[in-house]
């Protein structure tokens, strides 16, 4: 009673009469529902739901989620449904109470996917109402404070969690001082040893630092006094986790750490900021490259300050937070500060603005992630702390995380730059798709309309919306190649017996497909395509034929354009070109794979010619290949440098270049280049014979 006693104080000191009362009436509820139960420390279940109400009391959240935090486990652990809460309290508060409970219907196959999917489940219900998170948030708090009381393995798992995903929300949506306290509780929990020495050694520095920390603070404000500006100077100091954080990346020692000084500065306007900021900068020596202002270009979270690093008396560094009072309450509380329910100002729009747009990112995320666990991956890619400033050619500001790449910033443009996406523009001068962006630069993504993705943007591109469409798009495309050459493949065989794929559509293709459990015919030709099922079985099971009686196999070879995408790979071992005799094989992991007739690798295969089929070249080729050489030199200086300037001038791009066995005479050197067919190697092959020091050029077969 004494806990419900403190929740009615503070919400009468913003709510009305009327909406406490209903707050009161959610209690009750919420104790009648719970009767009987208890937590693990042996207090009433109800404590906890109260617990939660009063964090989000203390944010001036709205009563709605008020009351959803008073209700949030009733759905989960009570045999009251959401319809019954609908009925009491109103549609809001049950979609809000239904968002925060869990999935328990359903059996998974290990607690990494439930957590998953309840996550992915929480998203979606964030999309309809972001207050969703903010319940979940306080419930999370209100566990980490009470961690106590479970097993340690219990404990280090939600810790961990908390600090992965949970941590990282509170902070996106600008909500610093819940970021904080979920930080260091989580460190607690994880590392009890570490958590009590960094405390015990910050609280002996503190003492040690008093004086000089006190004397920094006193100039300040004595030049801010003098200036005639009214502003509160106050020190800040680092939460344990952030120490240990620094510690551990920075690889340096808790002395050096804490040899910093911090202060924040917090006055009454925009324009009282930029001043003081002259104003210290005019006291201590600013530090060259070490000034960010956060008030022009706010963090995707909203946040907003002007930060700047001095150099102090004794060369003493000194960070310095320069900032309204409106933009420290953003900054401690986020989107809680501005609730667009309490408020239509602009601070309110904008805040709400930039938490949406996040959720709107994760909703399209979910649309597009192959199932709960990677979608959960892309979140946890997607929650960066730092940004950087990156301008449109047309001058509009994108926010990308630090160390973001063109593509990521193509992807931030729309998807559809992302997947058309060839080359890129930094400054105006070209630049690599993998080359790291810097604040303040402009960029131009340069498409073409038949490019796309390239599977190699995964080791450089950071962003979650980048890496889940890039990913979505590849898979998307592998299942059309996959299609495209399962049907060539079975087409092919069923030739032989005066069929085909047309032919067969009706019920005897529907009743093998339902035999087989497949639930389309692009699903049967997907497992054709990558050698899960063999063409020639296939067929005959598709006739009603056994194996004996398909006496003759089709002789008519597969024709190869190039342009079959995934699912024709061209063998490294023997690298066939255009004009080469060549055969394939199924491969259960690589789909078709190329060989030259005569590759010796190919002969392997031979003990299972069901997966072998035959291939030829299509009159109209498309693409470059890799063709590999073994190039025999005098050993003298600079002859690589001839042969690269030689194979350069042919307009042919080098793969790989490199010196193999070599003595005082000769040297040799592999290489590795694009050819468009069999002869353009020929000519190749020419020229570089020609080469001053070259004494033999041939093709490597194997």
């Amino acid at each position: 009673m004494e806990a419900l006693a403190r929740l009615d104080q503070t919400l009468s000191a913003y709510l009305s009469p009327e909406q406490s009362q209903n707050v009161k009436r959610a209690f009750f509820y919420a104790e009648q529902a719970h009767f009987g139960q208890t937590r693990r420390s042996g207090d009433p279940y109800v404590t906890h739901p109260l617990a939660v109400a009063c964090i989000l009391a203390e944010m001036h959240m709205d009563p709605q989620s008020i009351m959803a935090g008073l209700l949030h486990d009733v759905i989960e652990d009570t045999g009251i449904s959401k319809t019954a809460l609908a009925e009491q309290f109103g549609d809001t508060v049950a979609e809000l109470v239904d968002g925060v409970s869990k999935l328990t219907q359903i059996e998974f196959n290990s607690l990494a996917e439930k957590q998953a999917e309840n996550f992915q489940k929480m998203a979606l219900a964030m999309a309809r109402d972001i207050r969703v998170i903010l319940v979940k948030l306080a419930d999370r708090l209100h566990n980490m404070r009470t961690l106590g009381v479970l097993n340690p393995a219990k404990s280090r798992r939600i810790a961990k969690e908390t600090l992965e995903i949970y941590a990282p929300i509170a902070m996106r949506l600008g909500m610093n001082t819940v970021r904080m306290e979920f930080e260091d509780l989580g460190f607690k929990a994880l590392h009890p040893m570490r958590y009590e020495r960094i405390m015990a050694a910050r609280a002996k520095a503190r003492g040690h630092r008093k004086e000089l920390v006190e004397n920094i603070r006193s100039q300040i404000e004595a030049a801010l006094h003098r200036e005639g500006h009214s502003a509160t100077v106050t020190g800040r100091e680092k939460h344990l986790y952030s120490i240990y954080q620094k510690m551990k990346e920075k690889r340096k020692s808790f002395a050096e750490i804490m040899d910093i000084y911090a202060f924040r500065i917090i006055v009454d306007s925009v324009d009282t900021c930029y001043r003081v900021l002259g104003c210290v900068h005019s006291i201590y020596k600013p530090v060259p490259g070490e000034f960010t202002d956060y008030i022009a270009m706010p963090k995707a979270n909203g946040y907003q300050s002007l930060h700047t690093v001095l150099r102090g008396m004794h060369g003493v560094p000194i960070e310095i937070q320069i900032r309204t009072r409106e933009m420290e309450d953003m900054a401690n509380n986020g989107i809680a500060a501005h609730w667009l329910y309490k408020s239509d100002d602009k601070a309110t729009n904008v805040s709400q603005a930039r938490a949406r747009k996040w959720v709107q990112g994760l909703l399209e995320m979910q649309q597009v992630a192959g199932n709960s666990l990677e979608f959960i991956e892309s979140v946890k890619i997607d929650l960066f702390p730092d940004e950087i400033y990156i301008f449109t050619p047309k001058g509009k500001i994108l926010e990308l995380p630090r160390g973001a790449t063109p593509v990521d910033f193509a992807y931030a443009v729309h998807t559809g730059v992302g997947n058309r996406c060839v080359a890129c523009r930094i400054n105006n001068r070209l630049a690599p798709l993998s080359e790291p962006l810097q604040s303040g630069q402009t960029v131009e993504i340069i498409t073409a309309a038949g490019a796309r993705p390239n599977p190699a943007w995964f080791n450089y591109a950071i962003t979650a919306k980048a890496r889940t469409n890039i990913r979505h798009f590849l898979k998307q495309q592998k299942r059309e190649d996959s299609v495209a050459l399962g049907e060539r493949l079975l087409d092919r065989v069923l030739t032989t017996h005066d069929s085909s794929i047309a032919k067969l559509k009706g019920p005897t293709l529907d009743a093998f497909l339902t035999e087989h459990h497949y639930q389309t015919l692009e699903d049967l030709l997907v497992d054709v395509a990558q050698g899960e099922r063999l063409p020639s079985i296939t067929a005959q099971q598709l006739l009603g034929k056994t194996q004996d009686e398909n006496s003759t196999e089709s002789k008519e070879a597969i024709a190869i354009r190039g342009t079959e995408g995934f699912m024709v790979t061209y063998a490294k071992c023997c690298h066939p070109l255009p004009g080469d005799p060549i055969a394939g094989y199924l491969s259960s992991e690589k789909g078709m794979v190329v060989h030259r007739e005569n590759c010796k690798n190919l002969g392997e295969f031979r003990e299972t010619p069901e997966r072998l089929v035959a291939l030829r070249w299509h009159n109209e080729i498309e693409g470059d290949y890799i063709a590999a050489l073994k190039i025999e030199v005098e050993n003298r200086r600079g002859v690589i440098a001839v042969i690269a300037t030689r194979i350069n001038s042919m307009d042919i791009n080098i793969e790989k270049i490199a010196t193999g066995d070599k003595d005082h005479l000769f040297a040799l050197v592999d290489l590795e280049l694009q050819v468009q067919s069999r002869v353009h190697l020929a000519r190749v092959m020419k020229r570089l014979r020609n080469i001053d020091g070259v004494r033999k050029v041939t093709r490597v077969k194997n």
